[in-house]
């Protein structure tokens, strides 16, 4: 008996083994997926779901020159990659100049609020003043410091505070309330 059931074990295996092969999930992919664009091997191919990003959108803004700056701890002064990353968005935003520009100011927890609060405005001002200073007109932006109010992350050690400490460029259609 207990061969019988040994036989009938790996009989019943077998059979789902034959199944499994027999099933194919080539059909059900192709229905699911868009075909992947071919890529030529150059660093400036779209990353894969992003080949149909409209050129002047938002999308385009934030995958092709980006809207985050970082600062120093207790500093509104631009450094040469923050520098670098607004002459990009100064360059798009010519080109766009249908999009207004809200400068958000942040700030970490190494100070009392209410001196978060007056850095994270001298950040966002700062990054406003320089776009301007590279011909993006003023009349499009409008700046707003938040202190550490909202914080991407609640840290203590130096690596992560960084990411607290910055201005962040956001597209809009019309002005919203400061």
């Amino acid at each position: 008996m207990p061969v019988t059931i040994g036989y009938a074990a790996r009989l019943v295996a077998a059979a789902m083994l034959l199944a499994l092969t027999a099933c194919t999930t080539t059909h059900i992919a192709s229905v699911e997926e868009p075909a992947a664009v071919p890529m030529t091997g150059q660093t400036n191919d779209p990353a894969p779901g992003f080949e149909n990003v409209k050129l002047g959108s938002e999308e385009d803004f934030i995958l092709n020159v980006g809207r985050r700056i970082y600062f120093a701890q207790d500093s509104a002064a631009l450094d040469s990659v923050a520098k670098a990353t607004l002459d990009n968005q100064a360059a798009w935003l010519n080109s766009n100049p249908n999009w207004l520009v809200k400068l958000q100011g942040f700030a970490d927890d190494s100070g009392s609020a209410s001196t978060m609060q007056t850095l994270s405005q001298k950040r966002a001002d700062a990054a406003m003043a320089y776009l301007a200073s590279k011909g993006v007109d003023a009349g499009r932006m409008w700046a707003k410091g938040y202190g550490m109010d909202r914080e991407v992350r609640d840290c203590e050690d130096r690596s992560c505070k960084v990411q607290n400490r910055r201005v962040v460029v956001n597209l809009r259609t019309q002005r919203d309330g400061v």
